[in-house]
């Protein structure tokens, strides 16, 4: 069985709320308010999405699963979430990466950004028991860039850090 009520998933759902908050941010003129409400939305969409679909002890489990994915439609996590501040299905393709993949994962977050990008780390945390793998923050991380090309997206992507 997955966790109840989405213990010991909040670090994850918060790292990928927030990460696609910012790829919002930068693509948008959205306001704050609607940015903070719209991660708010998201983050209890995951919640409700992962929540008997989360294996600590086997973090591969379910992984497609919780699987983010923009690629010709838009994920109806981040589309339900979208539409609570009056964004469309068509305006968040025109506003995030057209081919976004989003894995969250016991104990790691990570995305790809087109089909054959390298994939990157957003959160990483050692499991109980397991090895204690390296913080994020102290590997090196990838370039934050301001304006993501759409089109033909960077193929140099090895990690990012988002603040949560």
């Amino acid at each position: 069985r997955g966790a109840p009520s989405g213990a010991g998933m909040w670090a994850e759902i918060s790292t990928a709320a927030a990460f696609v908050t910012r790829l919002l941010r930068a693509a948008a003129g959205i306001d704050e308010e609607q940015l903070r409400f719209f991660r708010e939305c998201l983050q209890e969409a995951l919640r409700e999405h992962y929540e008997h679909h989360w294996f600590p002890r086997q973090p591969s489990k379910g992984s497609g699963y919780r699987c983010i994915r923009i690629g010709h439609q838009m994920d109806p996590l981040i589309g339900k979430a979208a539409g609570t501040i009056g964004l469309s299905h068509e305006r968040l393709l025109q506003l995030l990466p057209s081919e976004l993949t989003l894995w969250v994962d016991p104990f790691e977050v990570s995305y790809r950004i087109g089909d054959d990008g390298s994939i990157c780390v957003l959160y990483e945390s050692p499991q109980p028991g397991g090895k204690t793998t390296e913080p994020v923050e102290s590997r090196t991380s990838c370039t934050e860039e301001r304006t993501i090309d759409r089109a033909s997206p960077s193929k140099n992507y090895s990690m990012m850090t988002v603040p949560i």
